[in-house]
């Protein structure tokens, strides 16, 4: 199955990236995913659910330990497999 996630986290801050904005921009990067795309106001990525799964774990983890207040994200299934028998 494969999924796209698109998150932001906050607090905003206009004028330069907040560290947990670095943070999770390096761990989604890094990750082993396809069609990441990175903004000031929100992220995309998109791979294999495993893949994806880990990466927002990590990202998680590590935006909120590095400041962050609130993280918003949403995941999509792209392909509309079940996740029954895959992965």
């Amino acid at each position: 199955m494969r999924l796209r996630v698109e998150f932001t986290t906050e607090p905003f801050d206009l004028d330069q990236a907040p560290p947990h904005a670095v943070v999770a921009r390096q761990v989604i990067q890094g990750a082993d995913l396809d069609a990441v795309d990175v903004g000031p106001f929100g992220n995309t990525a998109e791979g294999d659910a495993d893949a994806v799964l880990a990466a927002v774990d990590a990202m998680l983890r590590k935006t909120l330990g590095a400041g962050a207040t609130r993280v918003s994200l949403q995941v999509n299934v792209l392909d509309g497999g079940t996740g029954e028998g895959e992965g």
